[in-house]
């Protein structure tokens, strides 16, 4: 068992019904009308929930309506709503975040919908001053969404769970190693077994977890699975129980705590600078630079507002990630709505690259990549990522089909930085006065008339948008064969550079040979040299 491992689990007994009555602001009463969730089930419709004052009259999940409405007939019914149930409980485990970034909605619930929460509280206890008070911290807030709460803390999750649901106390934390003692006590329904293999076990006389303890595992599992010695096992440890949060943990996170609610947005731009260079800080300690970058703002109501930025470059300017966030916020305008205040919040880096040596421009009238990086990310932030493009190589000879438009934010690829160096071989030859390719191309290749001295020569004269050129230099062929793999391709592509009479030069090419290809060459002009 690994003793530092910490567990909370958090049971909502009355969730559906006392989801139901946050989401209608008060419309619904729960603690003074009975009141049910009903859902087609087998026989007719069933009872799915309640709240304590029509449980105090007999009511019970899984009734027949017919049957509830007998023993309470100013029962009040309504229709279940799994899905809204389960989408409220998942932004509800999105706001315990505020306790641990390793947060998730308990797969396993007393019923068939889940019910609770499980949270990984490993190492975060001392930020809320001890265990106790983190747990009590977390009852207290929950308790004050109009949510009844059991909470336990335990070593494991199936410990946690058990004790939650099932222990005499609504909140408890049991010290490590001493699961076993406290399970033995628990009924056997406290495993997460289904009704079925729980009903079965007790009539084998097996009704308490302390039952199982020692008994043979070949038999049981041969009448009911592997799922009760395996269960079992996790509950005390014996066997890793992995819990998969509804976000992966970031590796670089900030996280600040307000004594009062933030209102306005001057004081929230104010604590995400804070937060920004906290976070800076952590990753100019590994030489790492955030790409992508999450704003986490928890309210005082238990609604939770997440802002994404990104950055074209690995940066750890706080003052740069700051503005970025501050433009966001700008953005949004009237709909950011900070409800009762934002009481706690987070910024992580949730992509992060590292950062290496790099040697800026010494030209005073220059841009330097880091500051070329950030202009990208605030015009990324401002009009969207998605329309600040760069174009990135591709392992293709042909020009059309050699870069492609991608979002300037997703970065250097090592491509890229290949087709750097010969962009800058490529200037090198031009300043020597021999440039193979042109720095503008057109949109697409434009047909041109050409005449040529000899069929496979460069041409003589050629027309292109109504205006026709005499060639007086021309260099090449620079042969381009088509991809095999693309069908529909064959003909093959020779490049020519050529000066006209007037000193302007073309990039032409002839698609097509004379002696291979039926279907006679045609001429294109696809780029200029300026």
């Amino acid at each position: 068992m690994d003793e530092k491992r910490r567990i909370a689990a958090v049971w909502l007994p009355h969730w559906p019904v006392e989801r139901l009555h946050r989401t209608m602001r008060g419309k619904v009463s729960v603690a003074k009308a009975p009141l049910a969730l009903a859902a087609p089930g087998q026989g007719g419709v069933r009872v799915t929930a309640r709240n304590e004052t029509a449980a105090a009259s007999g009511v019970a999940p899984g009734q027949l309506v017919p049957d509830a409405m007998t023993l309470c007939p100013e029962l009040e019914l309504r229709a279940a709503d799994f899905a809204a149930d389960r989408a409220v409980l998942k932004r509800l485990a999105l706001w315990c975040g505020r306790y641990t970034p390793w947060t998730a909605v308990d797969p396993a619930g007393i019923g068939e919908e889940p019910d609770g929460l499980l949270l990984d509280i490993s190492g975060c206890d001392h930020l809320f001053g001890g265990e106790a008070a983190l747990v009590a911290d977390l009852q207290k807030r929950l308790h004050g969404f109009g949510l009844t709460v059991r909470v336990a803390a335990a070593s494991t999750p199936g410990a946690a769970w058990a004790l939650a649901r099932f222990g005499a106390v609504s909140v408890c934390i049991l010290p490590p190693g001493e699961e076993a003692v406290v399970l033995e006590k628990l009924p056997v329904a406290a495993l997460r077994l289904d009704g079925a293999t729980v009903d079965g076990l007790m009539r084998l006389g097996l009704k308490r977890t302390g039952d199982l303890y020692g008994k043979p595992r070949a038999p049981i599992a041969a009448r009911f699975g592997p799922h009760v010695a395996q269960r079992l096992d996790e509950a005390l440890g014996f066997a890793r129980e992995p819990i998969s949060p509804l976000h992966p943990p970031a590796p670089f996170r900030a996280r600040g705590i307000f004594a009062e609610g933030l209102t306005r947005t001057e004081d929230i731009e104010e604590a995400v600078r804070l937060l920004a260079g906290e976070l800076c800080r952590l990753l100019a300690h590994e030489r790492h630079g955030a790409r992508r970058l999450e704003l986490t703002l928890f309210r005082a109501d238990g609604e939770v507002t997440r802002l994404f930025a990104g950055t074209a470059a690995a940066s750890h300017d706080a003052a740069h990630l700051t503005r970025l966030f501050r433009e966001k916020l700008a953005q949004a305008g009237d709909d950011f709505d900070a409800g009762f205040g934002i009481e706690a919040a987070m910024l992580a880096a949730i992509a992060a690259d590292p950062l290496a040596p790099a040697q800026d421009s010494f030209d005073a009238e220059g841009v330097g990549a880091e500051a070329f990086a950030q202009i990208i990310d605030r015009l990324g932030a401002r009009l969207g990522h998605e329309r600040i493009v760069r174009l990135e190589p591709r392992a293709s000879h042909t020009p059309e089909r050699a870069v492609a438009v991608v979002p300037a934010v997703r970065g250097t690829t090592p491509a890229m930085r290949g087709w750097r160096a010969q962009a800058e071989e490529q200037m090198a030859a031009a300043l020597a006065g021999s440039l193979a390719r042109p720095l503008r191309l057109l949109a697409r290749p434009e047909p041109v008339e050409a005449v040529a001295e000899v069929p496979e020569g460069p041409p003589r004269i050629f027309r292109w948008r109504r205006v026709t050129h005499r060639v007086t230099r021309a260099e090449g062929p620079e042969r381009i064969a088509p991809e095999w793999w693309r069908r529909g391709e064959r003909r093959t592509r020779d490049y020519y550079r050529v000066e006209d009479a007037e000193g302007r030069r073309f990039w032409l090419y002839r698609d097509g040979l004379y002696l291979r290809d039926t279907e006679g060459p045609r001429w294109y002009l696809h780029g200029v040299f300026e």
